[in-house]
Order: C-alpha cells, then sequence, then structure tokens
C-alpha cells in the first residue's frame, strides 16, 4: 500500500519543516494538488513550489491536477521530476490521447473523477492505459471535508473491472481519510490513499503515518 501525504493540508509558510516532519517512510508519496481557480474554485501552489519540494525531498511526487487545461500542464510540469501526474476525466474530451502524451515524460499516469461523476464513463480505452485511478470521495477543491462513503462502491467496481480484464491500474482514494475510513477504503480495494489534514494537524504526524500503514 502507498500512502500520499497531502501538502494542501500542510503549513504553507513553513513547507519545509512540514515535510522533513515525515522522514523515512517507505511506500510514501507527497500528494501535490494544483488548482487553477476555475476547474475547482481555489487556488494552491503550482510549478515554482514544486521544483523547490523536489529539491528538498526523496519523496515520489504525485501531481493532482484539478485544473480546465491538463494538456498545458503536461508539457509545463515535464522537467520538474513528477512521478505521478494525475488529471480529471472531466477536464478533457479526448483523456486517452492526453494519457498517451503524459506517458512520455511521467512514469506514472493516473484520471481522477469527482464524486458525481459515475465511473463507468471510464471507458476500456482509458483503464487499459492509464497507471492510476484517483477516485474522490470528496468535492474537490478544498481540504478537511466529509468523506463520502458512495466512493466505496466505485472502488469496488474498479476491482472487479482490474480483476476481470487484467488491468494494471491503483486504485487511490483521495478526501476525508482518518483511520476509520482508511479501514474501510482498505477493504474496498483501495491500494493508494491521500491523508491531508489528518497527518499533517496531527502533533505528531509520523505516528499517524505508521497507525494508516498498520492497516494495510
Amino acid at each position: 500500500m502507498i500512502l500520499a501525504p497531502s501538502l494542501l493540508a500542510c503549513d504553507f509558510l513553513n513547507i519545509q519543516n512540514e515535510i522533513e516532519k515525515i522522514k523515512n517512510h517507505k511506500n510514501l508519496w507527497l500528494h501535490l494538488d494544483v488548482m487553477d481557480g476555475h476547474f475547482v474554485p481555489n487556488l494552491s501552489f503550482g510549478k515554482v513550489v514544486f521544483e523547490k519540494i523536489e529539491r528538498i525531498s526523496n519523496y515520489p511526487l504525485d501531481a493532482h491536477l484539478m485544473v480546465t487545461n491538463p494538456e498545458f500542464y503536461i508539457e509545463d510540469y515535464k522537467n520538474i521530476g513528477l512521478h505521478n501526474f494525475t488529471f480529471h476525466l472531466e477536464a478533457s474530451d479526448d483523456c486517452l490521447s492526453l494519457i498517451k502524451k503524459a506517458k512520455k515524460y511521467y512514469p506514472s499516469v493516473g484520471i481522477s473523477i469527482k464524486p458525481n461523476t459515475d465511473v463507468n464513463q471510464l471507458s476500456s480505452d482509458i483503464l487499459q492505459n492509464v497507471d492510476l485511478i484517483l477516485i474522490m470521495s470528496v468535492e474537490p477543491g478544498f481540504g478537511g471535508q466529509s468523506f463520502m462513503p458512495e466512493a466505496l462502491l466505485k472502488v469496488q467496481s474498479l476491482v472487479q473491472k482490474k480483476k476481470e480484464k487484467n488491468y494494471s491500474y491503483q486504485i487511490q482514494i483521495d478526501g476525508g481519510i482518518n483511520l476509520e475510513t482508511a479501514k474501510l477504503a482498505i477493504k474496498a480495494g483501495v491500494d493508494n490513499l491521500v491523508a491531508g489534514s489528518f497527518i499533517f494537524n496531527n502533533q505528531d504526524p509520523n505516528n499517524i503515518i505508521k497507525k494508516i500503514f498498520e492497516l494495510g
């Protein structure tokens, strides 16, 4: 199992210190939320900050693009050193071509869907070519929201499709993750958890990380 602490929930004035608090963990990614103020009604950090994060951390960087024009970011971010590049199904009419384009630059390419998007809108071509599927268990754009349990049905559906067709994607979930919801998500078949507020708002984030990994 992979755990991806979301830096959206950390102290922006002390990002380096926040990252240094969570050293020496295996199977840890740093989750980077990119918001453009259009696809979602919020703004976050971007390329300049990510370049600095890449210099101070050895953890794989996991970018989640909540933007209306992901094709621009595929090119713009290609030299940062991102491990995973995820964009939204709802942001493009030709996701398959964007996935193939992104694979030229990134070891892992993901596709994400909002809570109101039917999981069956992910075509077989997308499922066959993508490395990761991010199920949003809250509305994208803001941290600290409550977990939507209906997201687990999407996870179960993707697990079933993966078994039937021998697909190789990871299933990631993001939103409202704590020990209780993480346990439910893992039981449903998630193998990649994004957690933000639950980790960074805790006085001992390393202990929280350890407890989440113990669930898997």
